[in-house]
């Protein structure tokens, strides 16, 4: 099962139950996973606890041996539904505390959590101060922290927090707080970084709503703030419908999980979708939910090929459970590092113990386009070790 938000008013992720659609048909024109045909039930998680809930009850109802490519929030609501069953949750998108968790769950990024301290660590070499503009919800106020740990590792400030609505159609106070902010950091010009202030906002789907207040209030003040974001909170695909090189993002520093979508190692996902996707515009291979949904059925395809036994034998959600806590790792053509999730690959900290995937990249808006900083990933495990505990 894959399931995702869609037609809500806060963060949509149609793209990934349709990319889980058009994975199957690709395996299945092949010959299946090790024999096996790949079938694959959907759901909408609405971005509630009663959608989440309701999916989970879906998935386990349904028999499904995994639970795959998906996004939600919201944790408790469908973790504890799939642990009881034995189902496990493979590469969410890394919006709940608990895929970093429960033993059930087998993460293919960092989620959150790494994206905020790579992108302090990112920042803290350009910027005197920054202002963090994010929601006000429970999983919002992990951000701070994280943030400020990749701040502190670069020997920055910690960031000024500026709470936000995560649904909200007009950002206007919230915009006026992070300039201020950033703009009484640039006249103090202290500290390390080079006197300069920056605003980062990670606001999910309403990124670019507070871009829009942000810019509008910018420029009946006068003078330029550099902004800074996150994969999700930025992609390709917004940067496209928002100007390109002259819409709001152009100079903005973004912290992602994989490499920029123009990485020919995303090749074979773009063939999968050029040939399989059948012109489904809801699928856009630059788009973070799409390719966390490719990487995390490549998962999927390596392990039950590991289990094996052809189309006469049944697998079930316990043969993947074992193999996954057993096996070797699982490689997705340089996408991440190789994934393992045997006790000796957990992260050494109590909020985050099953991140096994630390890397993140440094990215920048160039002429409308994220470009890599560099081809390497930046490994940021020890500042998660070191960020303060959300307990």
């Amino acid at each position: 099962m894959t399931w995702a938000p869609e037609g809500t008013k806060a963060t949509n992720m149609p793209g990934m139950p349709a990319m889980a659609k058009t994975y199957a048909r690709w395996v299945n024109a092949k010959g299946g996973l090790a024999g096996h045909e790949l079938k694959v039930i959907t759901c909408n998680e609405r971005n509630t606890t009663f959608g989440a809930a309701a999916c989970a009850r879906q998935a386990v109802r349904a028999g499904a041996i995994a639970v795959v490519g998906s996004y939600s929030q919201h944790g408790r609501a469908f973790m504890a539904p799939l642990e009881v069953a034995g189902i496990p949750y493979i590469g969410g998108y890394g919006a709940s505390d608990e895929e970093f968790v429960s033993p059930f769950s087998y993460p293919v990024n960092g989620g959150q959590a790494t994206l905020l301290a790579g992108n302090g660590r990112q920042l803290a070499r350009d910027c005197t101060r920054v202002a963090l503009v994010r929601p006000d919800t429970i999983a919002g106020d992990d951000l701070p922290a994280l943030l400020g740990s990749g701040l502190a590792e670069g020997g920055g400030h910690p960031a000024t927090d500026i709470r936000a609505a995560e649904d909200a159609s007009d950002y206007t106070a919230a915009a006026r707080k992070s300039l201020k902010s950033a703009r009484s950091a640039s006249l103090a010009g202290t500290g390390t970084g080079t006197g300069k202030g920056c605003v980062t906002a990670v606001l999910g789907d309403r990124t670019e709503t507070f871009f829009d207040s942000f810019r509008r209030v910018e420029s009946e003040t006068g003078g330029k703030v550099a902004v800074a974001s996150v994969l999700g909170s930025v992609a390709q695909p917004l940067l496209d419908r928002t100007g390109g090189r002259n819409g709001p993002f152009e100079g903005a520093y973004v912290t992602g999980w994989y490499p920029v979508a123009s990485d020919p190692r995303w090749d074979p996902m773009r063939k999968v979708i050029r040939e399989h996707a059948f012109a489904d515009n809801r699928i856009d291979p630059a788009e973070p939910g799409v390719q966390t949904a490719w990487i995390a059925y490549t998962v999927l395809k390596e392990t039950v090929e590991a289990i094996g036994g052809g189309d006469e034998a049944d697998i079930s959600a316990a043969d993947v459970f074992r193999t996954l806590n057993q096996g070797d790792g699982v490689l997705t053509g340089g996408l991440t590092p190789r994934l393992s999730w045997r006790f000796e690959d957990m992260l050494s900290s109590r909020d985050f113990p099953r991140i096994v995937n630390r890397d993140v990249t440094f990215q920048v808006v160039r002429q409308g386009r994220l470009v890599q900083l560099k081809r390497d990933f930046v490994d940021v495990g020890e500042t998660l070790v070191r960020a303060p505990s959300a307990g």
